[in-house]
């Protein structure tokens, strides 16, 4: 630094990086300063300018220079300053401490106490953002998610989850084409293996269902008779991987949430649309999973069907010190789980991280909705969707499935086509795969399965036990009428 800087520094006054001390004497107060750039962006401190920009200087000898490396002693933990003395005419110095900006190691204390720099003036910390400066501090190092999973191997993940992952994200553009196949590569490209040790996030992410020592990894549905929990129509639990319960999560609101209808100009047939934005719901659903605390050890998503509302709770509360209307509007973004939120972000299921739930609002408001509200109780994080004042389709209301609406679905996938024209009575998976040709599973289970099951179009017989070694398939009446239109000239 030159004494032309200096004085274009001194020019500029004091700012949020920027302090002037007129001697040593005001060390302790110098202390305090460093302490709160170090918590905040930085900055540096010159000692022998006047807080009015008066350049005095001050000897410095050897003493006063083992004061100041003294002082310097006093702040914990330990951290870098550095120093410049810088000569002025007459023999006097100037000396500039500089504390760096993003330290870490922090949050930063002076003789015991954390301080903060708001604008020029440097104060005490309030001891909620210590402790929220604490907590992030110990985050970015010791996850519950990037903890090992020593009693896991690859042979107890999905591989074709996996896999599947890799083709979804090579789509999208976000993972390269030369991610290859070989398992153990791709999570070391995705950090959820260290030296070769599978991480709890891996387990979250794909474990099998037979993994039994995560029983976090838990989805709870229910379809509730009213606005309150006294009555089930429907009750089920299940576990498994995070791709697996995000899909079982959006059948179930398939199969129970209303259906309205609208007509369009120039459209012969009705509309027919889920109560809810599938987009927004889903939104909801990834965050979460991938938001939620999953060191509760019986924890869960859990998933509410009323009949004035539906609602998406996950255990564990908003970090970082984010409050429920923080998550209406622009907020940054700190996830609690980053190595489970980067892959779903790598498979396409979030577009932009911190805007998830300002998607869920605008999703809402365009279709007419109330906005879903957010909220924080008893240790957990919840979003709730209500229907607009209007009034439902007559041929559906909240007591009758979408399965029993006559109407054929304008937009059937070829795959959900085939399998509608090979079951006959009622088929097991098996049956179907083999009817169709079919030989990969998890393949079958994606694209035609499920299809049919969230449109509507096929139901299972056992429907409590959607697991069940008996499960078989059937018809529904709208799966008859859609497989019967193309003979009646409906397109």
């Amino acid at each position: 630094m030159t004494l032309q800087d200096l004085e274009q520094i001194v020019a500029a006054g004091e700012s949020e990086t920027v302090e002037f001390k007129k001697s040593t004497a005001q060390l302790t107060r110098t202390g305090e300063t460093l302490c709160a750039f170090l918590n905040g962006q930085g900055g540096r401190v010159f000692i022998g300018i006047t807080p009015e920009g008066r350049i005095l200087g001050q000897q410095m000898p050897d003493p006063t220079l083992r004061e100041v490396a003294a002082m310097l002693a006093r702040l914990e933990p330990p951290a870098l300053i550095s120093q410049e003395r810088l000569g002025l005419p007459g023999g006097s110095e100037v000396l500039v401490l500089s504390a760096p900006a993003a330290a870490g190691g922090g949050p930063f204390a002076f003789d015991g106490r954390a301080y903060q720099r708001v604008g020029p003036t440097t104060s005490a910390m309030p001891r909620v953002r210590y402790q929220a400066l604490l907590l992030e501090s110990a985050h970015g190092h010791s996850r519950w998610e990037n903890a090992p999973a020593p009693s896991v191997s690859l042979k107890e993940l999905d591989r074709e989850e996996i896999l599947r992952t890799v083709r979804l994200g090579i789509e999208a553009g976000r993972l390269p084409e030369s991610t290859g196949r070989n398992i153990g590569d791709i999570l070391d490209r995705l950090r959820l293996r260290r030296d070769g040790q599978l991480l709890n996030a891996a387990v979250v992410l794909f474990g099998k269902e037979s993994v039994f020592d995560f029983p976090q990894r838990q989805l709870r549905l229910a379809w509730f008779k009213g606005t309150d929990k006294s009555e089930f129509r429907d009750n089920r639990q299940m576990r498994g991987h995070a791709f697996a319960l995000l899909d079982e999560a959006m059948t179930f609101l398939h199969r129970h949430l209303p259906i309205s209808g609208r007509f369009e100009p120039d459209r012969l047939e009705r509309i027919d649309e889920l109560l809810f934005p599938t987009a927004a719901l889903r939104e909801a659903l990834v965050n979460a999973l991938c938001h939620r605390d999953y060191s509760i050890y019986g924890g869960a998503v859990n998933v509410a069907v009323y009949d004035d509302r539906t609602e998406i709770w996950s255990d564990g509360t908003l970090p970082f010190g984010l409050r429920p209307e923080d998550l209406t509007r622009e907020h940054s973004s700190h996830p609690r789980n980053p190595f489970i939120t980067e892959v779903f972000y790598r498979r396409g299921l979030i577009e932009q991280w911190g805007r998830g739930t300002n998607k869920i609002v605008t999703l809402c408001t365009k279709a007419g909705l109330p906005k879903a509200e957010f909220g924080q109780q008893a240790g957990s994080v919840f979003v709730r969707f209500r229907p607009a004042a209007r009034k439902l389709t007559p041929e559906v209301t909240p007591e009758v499935t979408p399965e029993v609406t006559p109407e054929v679905t304008p937009e059937v996938t070829p795959e959900v086509r085939r399998m509608l024209s090979v079951l006959e009575g009622e088929m097991d998976r098996s049956e179907i795969m083999a009817a169709l040709g079919l030989h990969d599973e998890k393949h079958f289970r994606q694209h035609y399965q499920q299809t049919a099951v969230v449109a509507g179009l096929i139901e299972m017989t056992i429907p409590d036990k959607p697991q069940s070694r008996l499960q078989k398939y059937r018809l529904t009446q709208k799966g008859r009428a859609c497989l019967a239109a193309p003979k009646e000239g409906r397109r």
